[in-house]
This record gives C-alpha cells, sequence and structure tokens, in this order.
C-alpha cells in the first residue's frame, strides 16, 4: 500500500465526512459496493477484481465527491498510476483445445433425415413416373 493511496483516501474519506455521507448513502449514489469504497478510503487498491476496476471507481467516486480529477492526478500522481497486473494464464476449456459439439454424435441424423427424405420423394417421382404415367 503506497502513501499516496493512503492520502488519497484520507482525503475522500474526509470529503465524504464534510458532506455528512455514510458510505451506504454514496453505495446508493454510485453503485459502489461499500467495500470497494472502504478499501479506496483506506488505500487498499489490492482488494479489487483488477486494476482498472479500482481506477474507474476512484474516478467515479471523486466525481462523486466533486473533486476535480485533473486536480487528483497532480495531487497523487503515484496513487493513480496503478502497477500492471500479472497476467495468470489458466490453460483449460475455453482457452486452446477444441471442444467437442454440445450435442456429442447426434448431429449427423438431421442430415441423414433430409438424405432419406429426398431418396423417398426421388423415387415416389420415379414410380409415378415409370407406371402410372403422370409425367
Amino acid at each position: 500500500m503506497s502513501e499516496g493511496l493512503k492520502k488519497m483516501g484520507e482525503k475522500f474519506r474526509s470529503k465524504r465526512e464534510e458532506m455528512s455521507l455514510t458510505l451506504k448513502e454514496v453505495e446508493n449514489a454510485t453503485s459502489i459496493r461499500m467495500v470497494y469504497l472502504q478499501a479506496i478510503e483506506e488505500g487498499r487498491i489490492d482488494h479489487f477484481l483488477s486494476t482498472v476496476y479500482a481506477l474507474g471507481f476512484i474516478r467515479q467516486y471523486a466525481g462523486f465527491l466533486g473533486i476535480e480529477q485533473e486536480k487528483l492526478t497532480k495531487e497523487f500522481p503515484e496513487a493513480l498510476r496503478l502497477p500492471p497486473e500479472k497476467q495468470d494464464f489458466a490453460y483449460g476449456i475455453g482457452t486452446l483445445e477444441m471442444r467437442g459439439s454440445p450435442h456429442g454424435g447426434v448431429r449427423w441424423i438431421p442430415n441423414l433425415i433430409w438424405i432419406a427424405a429426398f431418396v423417398v420423394v426421388a423415387i415416389c417421382a420415379w414410380y409415378f413416373a415409370k407406371f402410372v404415367g403422370i409425367f
């Protein structure tokens, strides 16, 4: 946890308290969960799913409190320059290997039905043409 994040969180908390708002009221107004609001105010960005979410929530919370983002960026540049995330790639279903169709071996049955119907129609047409003399 960096000092910049901690100071920025204290600024958010003091501004919220100055406006006489509870975290629950801020949560209802911004749709940011209270645990994330607390994490911002305590400077604990590691509690977020992603650094992108953290930055987005910080900007949204700042906008709600009326804190100018340019001023915030100048005052706490290291806090808003979040470290890149470590990418863990778990190779498994949905990544590189081919998955079978959800229907398994049943996929060919509709084609077989169409072929059988075509053969029946062709035989009926031949029969009527040869023996009944319609054609």
